[in-house]
This record gives C-alpha cells, structure tokens and sequence, in this order.
C-alpha cells in the first residue's frame, strides 16, 4: 500500500517509539499523495495514534488539530479504523489485533510503506536470529568503499522511512522478524536478500516456534527476492526450495567460506580475517555472508574484502569495555538466545570466565546449554532476571558435575559484583544474558549501558552505531 492509497480512508498509528514517529512524519511529509510539504504546511488526512506513558504527552505537544491521541487501544477502537500503521514491536497476533483484522481492518508496519514507495529501490534485505546487524553494517561499509553511495538502515536502528526520500544507489536494510512479512505485503521484490541462520527467538512475539520460523523465512518464501543469499550450514535454510530465487550460497566449499582463521572463495585464499575487528570466529563469518551478497549485486568480491579490516565493530556485540584491575569486561548484551551465549563463551575459550546469563522469560529451551556445559563450561556462572531461577534449576546438577561456580543475583548490579569475585582478579566478566532485557530495561541497548557503567566505563562512549544513514 502507497501512502496516496491512504487518502479517503480511517487511519491509525499504534505505537509512538522511533518507528511510530517515523511513520507519522512521513504521512505528514506526503499527505494524500500531495508530495513533499514545508514544515510550515500541515498535512489534511486525520490520524488517530494510540499509545501510552510519556508518549501520549510528547505526542500532543506537536500541536497537530489532525492528530487524535488515545491510550487504549482496544479491539473495538482498532476495528474503527479501516488501515493501523503498527510499529514493529506490537505483535498482530495479540487478541486485539486479530480481533480487529476478522473485522476488515488492514494492519500494516513502515517497511511495506516504505517498499511500496520506493519500488524502484536496489535492495539488499538481511535478516537472521544472529549476526544481521553486523552483516548488514559490514556490507554497507563495503559497498562504500568500494565508492557506492550507500543506506546504513533498518531494524538496526534507522527506520526506513525517515529516509523516504534519500538518495542512495543501494540500501542495505537489516530486518527483524517482526518486519519480514512488510516486505511481502509491499508487492516490492527485493533484489538480494540474504539471511544468516535460523534458530528459536521471539515466541512471545510470535506465539510459537513454527510461526517465528514462518515469518523470518517469508521474506524468502513470500517476498521472492531475486537473488537469495543463505547459510549453506544452517539446515532449515539448507531445506527450503525457493523456485522464483536465484540462490547463492556462503559457507559451503565451493563458494565464500572460512577455513580456521582464513578466508577462501572455493579453492582460493583470499584473506585472513584475524585482522578484521569483529570478536569471534562465527562473526567473522558473517564476513562470507557479505561477500556472496557483493557479488551478487555484480561486483568484485575479492577486491572489496581488504576493506574488512577498517570496518568499526557494533556496540553491545561482544564490545570489549576494557580492563579494571585484572578483569576484562565485555558487553554482549545483545544476546538474547542461549546459542548466542554459547557462541560468546566460544570466543572466549581457555580463557578464566564468569559469565552473566538470565533476563526476560521468553519461554526458550535452556536444556541445549546446560548439556553444553558438561564439556566446555566457564569458571562461573551468575544467573539473573526473570528467567534466572530456571536456568539455575537446570544448571545446577551441571555445575556439580563439572565443576564450575554456579550463584544466582537479584540484578544486574549484584551479578556483577559476584562475578567479579568469582574471578579473583583475573578473567573475563562477561555479560551474554541469553534473553532480553524487557523488566527493568527498556532494550538491550540500555543493559549494556548500564553495565558498563557498574564495571566502571563511561556508558555515553559505547552506544553509537557507525555509518548509520546514506553515505
């Protein structure tokens, strides 16, 4: 749907964070199909948002006589409106919004406006449970470098729509799973899209396993990108047949792929990425990824590879702070599943660790890391949040077993203090939750600041994200 399409119709905003604020000042921008206004020039088409707290104040301050604001958006409020621009965070299978759609009304996010209004638009979309931030940013800084005007946007922390109308002659979009059906819904065929693996996230969201994996895979299975770029070693990728895809594959032998530390296309060696300044083995993969996509696009892989090694790593990704008296700290706050947990701890292996794992219960399986643990377990572990008692329960035959410290803390605050003696002034604390921060944080952004901040760093100078925008 094109936001001309709207004119005529009931319309609602549900949700006021950066993407809610987005879409509204693009409706305004481009009221009924009328093109871009001037700031002085008010937009015609009423608009009802709904949403709650602080929101509702910052709203009303913007001295809008079109915008209604209400803070209960109800199933019978919700079916008043024949279109609700949703933000991505609101999950449509709440009871409300099911309500409402067997009532004929039309949900749709910002990415389908977005797509819909830029069909022309040379797209690369990234998604993935892991890895989708730093594939996409790394590729944007690529493509730049090899001297193409690029877009850094998307779930990474850009809405699409604030750059509706930049100009850049390619995008490289990352998408969350609460995103991957707007493309579909657009009509728009990406380009590329690409995506890194699969794994269980997000079920409170999506409501079970099946569907999360449904909805991350429709950007593949119902947008039908021209090219597919897939992880030839994740085996529910490794099934799908995508007959309207060309697909590429990375990680399989005959094509980008790593061998230890060393970076192959087929046969031939082409870099060593223990200089590119992303942690871990499994994210300089990510590396494999972004090279297949390059090529796709028609260019030369090979010449841009070098480039990696400039490339300025993302905050709260295995972000090493620094080091206070003996112990190194490092910022994963990321980390919202127990496979990334692992593959943190993998980073650090032979290494003394004292590892921070619990948060918000999304209902995710812990029993594939408490088996990992029998072999390759940290020095310690510091259990917290909402999800702390469980993931103790469960690790504590393990830990008797194996050997290692098991304590569980009230917050963050004491889980770092625990940790930090646990290690006795020399190790690594490492803070790799394995699930979101939803409680006491607004996001995870907001954990790792605050971390930081307990392990005695300036939480201002870790946040930013590099090379966001068009450049």
């Amino acid at each position: 749907m094109r936001i001309s399409q709207l004119e005529g119709k009931r319309v609602a905003l549900w949700g006021w964070g950066r993407e809610g604020r987005a879409a509204y000042g693009a409706l305004r921008a481009r009221d009924s199909g009328s093109g871009i206004r001037g700031p002085e020039e008010r937009g015609t088409l009423p608009l009802t948002l709904f949403c709650s707290g602080n929101d509702v104040e910052h709203a009303r301050a913007l001295g809008d006589p079109g915008l209604q604001v209400e803070t209960e958006a109800s199933a019978e409020r919700l079916a008043a409106f024949d279109v609700v621009i949703k933000s991505p965070g609101i999950s449509p299978y709440r009871p409300e919004a099911v309500a409402a759609r067997a009532g004929g009304t039309l949900f749709i996010g910002g990415t389908e406006l977005w797509f819909a209004e830029r069909p022309e638009a040379r797209t690369v979309c990234v998604t993935g449970t892991k890895g989708k931030s730093t594939t996409t940013a790394l590729l944007a800084h690529l493509l730049r470098a090899g001297g193409h005007r690029t877009a850094l946007c998307g779930n990474i922390g850009l809405p699409l729509l604030e750059l509706l109308e930049g100009d850049a002659e390619l995008w490289a979009i990352e998408l969350s799973s609460y995103q991957t059906r707007d493309v579909a819904a657009s009509g728009v065929r990406p380009e590329i899209a690409v995506v890194t693996n699969i794994f269980p996230e997000h079920l409170d969201w999506h409501g079970s396993e099946q569907r999360y994996v449904e909805d991350k895979l429709a950007l593949l299975t119902e947008a039908r990108p021209r090219i597919a770029v897939l992880n030839a070693g994740d085996p529910r990728l490794a099934a799908l047949r995508l007959p309207d895809s060309d697909v590429r594959w990375f990680g399989s032998a005959d094509g980008w792929h790593m061998r230890g530390d060393a970076l192959h296309r087929g046969d031939d060696f082409v870099l060593d990425t223990r200089d590119v300044p992303v942690p871990g083995r499994h994210n300089r993969g990510n590396l494999c990824a972004v090279l297949t996509a390059v090529e796709a696009l028609g260019f030369d892989g090979a010449a841009l590879a070098p480039h990696a090694a400039s490339f300025r790593p993302l905050p709260h990704r295995l972000q090493t702070l620094g080091v206070r008296d003996g112990i190194t700290y490092v910022n994963d706050s990321i980390s919202t599943t127990p496979h990334a947990s692992l593959a943190a701890l993998d980073v650090f292996r032979g290494r003394s660790v004292a590892l921070l794992a619990g948060g918000h219960d999304r209902g995710l399986e812990w029993a594939g890391f408490a088996e990992a643990m029998k072999a390759h377990a940290p020095a310690a572990i510091v259990t917290m949040g909402q999800n702390g008692p469980r993931i103790q329960d469960l690790l504590a035959p393990v830990a008797r077993a194996a050997g290692f410290a098991l304590t569980s803390a009230d917050d963050l605050a004491e889980a770092v203090a625990t940790a930090r003696d646990a290690l006795a002034g020399e190790g690594v604390v490492l803070l790799s939750p394995g699930a979101p921060s939803f409680g006491p944080y607004r996001d995870y952004t907001q954990r790792g600041r605050h971390f930081a901040e307990l392990a005695g760093f300036d939480p201002g100078a870790i946040s930013g994200i590099p090379g966001l925008g068009i450049a």
